[in-house]
Parts: C-alpha cells; sequence; structure tokens
C-alpha cells in the first residue's frame, strides 16, 4: 500500500483533498515504477477534483499527470532507463502518490543539477507548449506569435520557445499590470498587454503593422475568440487550448475575417492523447528543450513549492488565478 492525495466523495472544493492509503500499482509492460519526489499542479487537477474533466478511461482516479522521482522497478528490459535513474515525465494521472507506474516512453532522464520540483514542472508544460507550437500552429522561424494567459505555466514555456526558435515577435495577454511587467521584464516578449485595460487586439495589429500574428495559443476561450480573429494574420492558425472564460460566444461575434484571412482554428488535448501521440511530443521536448535546459538558457519558473501535506492551500493558490509559474508539491 501506498499513500496518496484522494477526494472525499469522489468530488468536491479544495477542502475534499485527504491522505488515502491506496495499492500501489502493478506494471503493465513497457511500465516503470516511480517513486515519486515532486509533482506539478495543473489547471486541470482542479477541473478533474471539481468533477468537471472527461478523465481517459486510462487514467486512475489520482490526480496528478507531471512528476519527478527515482525508477525502483522495471516491468520489462529497457535500454533506455533503468533501477535507479532520475526521471521525470507525464502520465496519464496518478502523480498525487508516493508512487506511480508510467509508461517508459514518456519519461525523460533528469540533469544531474536539476532540482527534483524544477524537473516536476516540465513535463505537462513544455510537452504542451511544443504540441501547440509545432504540431498544431506549424510555427516556424521568422513567425510571429502570441501567447494568452502569458503569465500561465504553459505560456512561460511556449514564450522561452519561441524566442529561441527564431519567433519574429513575441506577445502575450495578461490579466494585470504586474503580470505585463512580468511578460516584458522577466520573460523578454515583444509586447505584452492587460486584457482588463486594453484592447489587446488593436493594439497587436498596431504592432505588427496592420498584418497581425501567424500563430495564437489561446488558454483563455470565449472571450478572447472575436480578439483573436481580429489579430489574426493571412493564413494564420488559431490554437485553442483553454476555456477558463467559458464556451459560450458572446453575442454578435464575427467569423468573417475567418473566411477572408484563411484563418484555421483547432482545439487540441494532450491527456486523452494515446503513448504513442505522446511519445513524439517528448521527443520533441528532448529535441528542442533539453539541450537549453542544461545550457542555462531555459529556465522552469516555480511560483512556490508546497508540501504534499499543504495540497489544500496549493490548490486554492492556483484558484486564485494570481500565480507566474508552477506550483509544485514535494512528497515530504
Amino acid at each position: 500500500m501506498m499513500k496518496a492525495i484522494g477526494i472525499k466523495g469522489g468530488k468536491g472544493p479544495a477542502e475534499a483533498l485527504f491522505f488515502d492509503e491506496i495499492p500501489i500499482p502493478v506494471l503493465k509492460p513497457e511500465d516503470a515504477l516511480v517513486k515519486v519526489k515532486a509533482f506539478g499542479l495543473n489547471r486541470m487537477d482542479i477541473m478533474q477534483r471539481n468533477g468537471e474533466y472527461k478523465v481517459p478511461p486510462q487514467a486512475p482516479e489520482t490526480l496528478g499527470v507531471e512528476f519527478s522521482g527515482t525508477v525502483i522497478r522495471i516491468a520489462s528490459d529497457s535500454t533506455d532507463f533503468k533501477i535507479g535513474d532520475e526521471v521525470f515525465g507525464l502520465a496519464y494521472g496518478g502523480a498525487y502518490a508516493e508512487y506511480i507506474a508510467v509508461s517508459t516512453k514518456m519519461l525523460i532522464h533528469k540533469p544531474e543539477d536539476m532540482s527534483w520540483e524544477k524537473a516536476a514542472g516540465i513535463p505537462e508544460t513544455w510537452i504542451t507548449a511544443n504540441q501547440a507550437m509545432y504540431l498544431i500552429g506549424e510555427f516556424a522561424p521568422g513567425k510571429s506569435i502570441l501567447w494568452h494567459a502569458g503569465a500561465s505555466s504553459v505560456a512561460i514555456a511556449g514564450t522561452q520557445l519561441s524566442l529561441a526558435e527564431g519567433a519574429s515577435k513575441v506577445f502575450s495577454t495578461v490579466g494585470s499590470d504586474e503580470k505585463v511587467k512580468f511578460c516584458v521584464d522577466e520573460l523578454g516578449v515583444t509586447a505584452a498587454f492587460n486584457y482588463k485595460k486594453q484592447d489587446w487586439a488593436q493594439e497587436i495589429l498596431k504592432a505588427t503593422d496592420g498584418k497581425g500574428v501567424d500563430v495564437i495559443i489561446d488558454l483563455v476561450g470565449a472571450s478572447h475568440f472575436q480578439g483573436n480573429i481580429t489579430a489574426a494574420a493571412k493564413d494564420a492558425r488559431i490554437v485553442h487550448l483553454g476555456q477558463v472564460s467559458g464556451t459560450i460566444l458572446p453575442e454578435k461575434v464575427d467569423i468573417g475575417p475567418m473566411l477572408w484571412k484563411r484563418i484555421r482554428f483547432e482545439g487540441s488535448t494532450l491527456r486523452s492523447r494515446d503513448v504513442e501521440y505522446q511519445r513524439k511530443l517528448r521527443d520533441l521536448v528532448v529535441e528542442h528543450a533539453m539541450p537549453k535546459f542544461r545550457d542555462g538558457t531555459f529556465k522552469v519558473i516555480i511560483d512556490k513549492v508546497f508540501s504534499w501535506k499543504d495540497i489544500t492551500a496549493a490548490h486554492k493558490m492556483m484558484e486564485s488565478n494570481i500565480t507566474q509559474g508552477k506550483l509544485i508539491c514535494l512528497v515530504d
């Protein structure tokens, strides 16, 4: 048996989280059993806790999709990983626990000088950013890009990727002046806009001499839909990843420009994808991001580290929408 964080009644507020005793997971072929050192929090955890997230059938009930830790068992022979390896990775669920079973196709070797906390903050955010930019957004050097929710962990990862991979301009939208300063001063974006005070779509048109942006990554949803169409360049790609502002569009939304601008709008999820698709994304992170983590170019920006004993406080902080970076829990 092992300790894991459960939800009283199966769903509820942050106060419903509690320490449970559940069986150590059984390994499937190509799985590894990892003793968890740290895990990252994601908005999907809150949605799942509230009963608002469609969990894939292969996922365990326990929350958490990203983690770092040490391999203590391998189900079958592996040429890439062995017992004792320090790793981090992405799972369908189960990271809020002492042990997690995960496909070796979704593990990455942790650099020796990288902390457990930083390693646990990479998988979901950096894999999602790579997926949005490359596989869906068709980003290439010289293109401009806009990241909504610019102080979120996914956008922080994506901004760093965009700048390093040769974006002509990188923009972000955020909900406070403090976050504008963070995106400009800390991340180095071309410009950031406070959507509560500015018509960010018009500002982006001004900043691009009326052309608009080539790739838009939207983690916000309905409230930004019209602005996305306005700010998009011809042949732009709009990648829809989140909908914290809701799913119902405001009245009088004008979709006309989608036609004459030839805009492609595509929604995507990551957790519901099969392991082979996720493995391709892991390989993108290994190729595009890991060398730059090793040389210090890329940074994992952590807002706060909690003990997993304080998981309720961690969830409440994420719900507050005041974070600038990852929230990490140590399994201590």
